[in-house]
């Protein structure tokens, strides 16, 4: 009692000013730094002197000696052995005795009234971290998200948000958006996912295009299939976005040709057509191509693989013509304030990948396989032969003579193959659809934009170019003739593409009421130019509604998510149709093998029977003769 009462007393009389210990100096230098007293007992030095048991503060912690004791009671600091244990990093509430006294005024020295200096063996206790994960008490919960000094982990919110589902599209994209994200300053993130590294899907053969989709344009996912990317989610924009949404282009870009021909044409002089009708289409195709070429350039980067099974399907791969040929009708309807001659590079540089693209479409066409015509044949075919029309038009409207002769005879002769294998409609042929629908507008193309391309080769609108007008006017109106043709199909961007050849159309006629004037042709060109005009703005409307209200234009693209294989399902369900099939054949004929035997059995008995009938007969007829 007295001991705690002297040292009140003392924090009490204290001055309130900061000890001369609070200095820059290393612990290892300071006698008793970090030290508390023996849990044992020592000898006092000298009677009176504070017990060893009490936790000293401040300077006395230090046994710093006071210039008021004598010379032999100070001894020099005797350091003991020290003793290492594990604690915590935070040791809150641990309580100390002794300590509570201390702690009221924290920066004040605390002068004993007596010191103990002899030299004790006390014993050094050295607080170090404990590992995160070494111990933890029953019932505490786990600690998730934590690194091993017990802070949070920081999770990055790609890792978080990114969904890897759509990543077997990517091929070296990935590594593309690795490098940007390390360009970034951004961690580098894990090539794997669920454990295992993420491969492209294979692509499917032909056959498999044919076996899972079905309509025809090949987008309608059969009720047996499944795809590889997740069906009950909205897939990213660049998955969405088509090869045939180039259509868009060639609609609008075709109507610049459409009037810059009505004005200036001689035909067509009384409409009195403003100019800058085709400066604004002009324009507007050349900032809707920008548009989709930048947007596909992306899925191109981005989404390689997709853009390879667009490659690898029947119907998309015709559309790989529509950019080149875009750029073909915007070099053709090119104002003529903006420029008149163009130098016969760009038609050079613009055929070079439609002969490409004919070189590996067309073998495929001839060798066979399973890309052979026969297989694979069906309207949006015509896209690939239109290409060597519009080129031998450009070609020869620039002053080119035997490159559009070459890119005409090619597109000659397979037109023709493929007119005839389409009018055939082969039993090998899946992709030909039953009913009437937009696609079958593409017969129109080829011969119309052929008629206009050999005029300009041979400098007028002779027979044979008349020839190839009159077939594509005849196919026009017989198909224009049908009342219900837009009734029953799902609008989609691919019928842009659909407007193109009535354009033409128009165009020929335009060029045919040149050379032939009169009322008559002077009527159809205006009437046909009238229908590509407001076929064209019904599409923009339509386009702008599934845009803006229905939020539909770009839906899930399932003709590139089909898998490479059969589901397993639909093997099981084929081998119980023809289970059931078969029974039902066997039940059939047992029937009818019964049937046939009850018939032939009553047949023989009555047979039988009558023969028996007649004999009784002609015996009971002999005996009444007898008597």
């Amino acid at each position: 009692m007295d001991n705690k009462d002297s040292i009140g007393s003392a924090i009490q009389d204290a001055p309130e000013e900061l000890p001369s210990i609070f200095r820059d100096i290393q612990s290892n230098g300071v006698a008793g730094f970090d030290t508390t007293c023996s849990p044992r007992g020592y000898p006092a030095a000298s009677e009176g002197a504070e017990s060893p048991n009490c936790l000293t503060a401040s300077a006395n912690v230090y046994n710093t000696p006071s210039p008021n004791l004598p010379v032999h009671m100070i001894r020099p600091p005797h350091h003991s052995p020290s003793v290492s244990i594990s604690m915590p990093t935070s040791p809150t509430g641990v309580d100390q005795p002794g300590s509570s006294a201390a702690n009221l005024k924290p920066n004040l020295a605390i002068n004993c009234p007596v010191v103990n200096l002899q030299a004790a063996n006390q014993a050094k206790f050295h607080s170090q971290p404990m590992a995160a994960g070494t111990f933890q008490a029953k019932g505490t919960p786990e600690r998730k998200g934590l690194d091993l000094s017990g802070n949070q982990q920081r999770i990055p919110r790609n890792s978080r948000l990114k969904d890897h589902s759509y990543n077997s599209f990517k091929t070296w994209s990935g590594a593309l958006e690795r490098q940007i994200s390390t360009l970034r300053g951004k961690p580098p993130e894990p090539q794997e996912v669920n454990g295992s590294k993420s491969q492209p899907e294979p692509v499917p053969a032909p056959d498999r295009y044919f076996d899972a989709l079905e309509g025809p344009e090949l987008e309608t996912l059969r009720a047996s299939e499944v795809l590889v990317l997740p069906e009950d989610k909205l897939w990213p924009f660049l998955l969405r976005f088509p090869i045939s949404s180039f259509g868009m282009c060639l609609g609008v870009s075709s109507q610049a040709i459409l009037w810059k021909t009505l004005a200036t044409s001689s035909s067509t002089v009384f409409l009195h057509v403003s100019p800058i009708i085709n400066l604004v289409l002009w324009c507007i195709s050349l900032a809707l191509m920008g548009t989709v070429a930048f947007i596909y350039s992306l899925k191109i980067i981005f989404y390689f693989e997709a853009v390879r099974r667009e490659y690898y399907h029947p119907i998309r791969v015709n559309f790989f013509f529509a950019p080149w040929i875009t750029c073909l009708f915007l070099t053709l309807g090119l104002p003529p304030i903006v420029a008149v001659n163009l130098h016969a590079a760009v038609w050079y540089v613009l055929m070079a990948p439609i002969l490409c693209l004919e070189l590996k479409l067309y073998g495929q066409w001839m060798s066979g396989g399973k890309r052979r015509l026969s297989k694979v044949a069906n309207p949006s075919n015509h896209l690939a032969i239109v290409g060597n029309f519009v080129g031998a038009l450009l070609g020869a409207s620039m002053g080119l003579k035997e490159g559009p002769i070459f890119f005409f005879a090619v597109g000659l002769a397979h037109y023709s193959v493929l007119f005839v294998t389409l009018y055939q409609r082969l039993p090998t042929n899946e992709t030909l659809p039953k009913e009437l629908h937009p696609v079958f507008f593409l017969f129109v193309a080829a011969p119309s934009v052929a008629s206009m391309a050999w005029a300009t080769i041979a400098g007028e609108f002779d027979y044979s170019s008349r020839i190839a007008y009159f077939i594509a006017l005849f196919l026009y109106v017989s198909l224009a003739v049908r009342i219900n043709f837009f009734r029953g199909f799902r609008f989609s961007l691919a019928w842009w593409a659909y407007t193109f050849p009535m354009t033409g159309a128009s165009i020929a006629t335009i060029r045919y009421s040149a050379e032939v004037k009169n009322v008559f042709t002077q009527s159809l060109s205006v009437a046909l130019s009238g229908i590509s005009a407001l076929t064209v703005i019904a599409l923009l409307v339509s386009t702008i509604i599934h845009a803006f209200v229905l939020n539909d234009l770009f839906p899930n693209d399932i003709s590139i998510a089909i898998s490479d294989r059969r589901p397993k399902g639909r093997k099981r369900r084929t081998h119980t149709k023809i289970a059931s099939s078969d029974v039902k054949d066997t039940t059939a004929a047992h029937l009818t093998n019964a049937s046939s035997d009850i018939k032939e059995i009553g047949a023989a008995h009555i047979a039988n029977t009558s023969s028996d009938i007649k004999e009784i007969g002609a015996f009971v007829s002999i005996d009444i003769r007898g008597r």
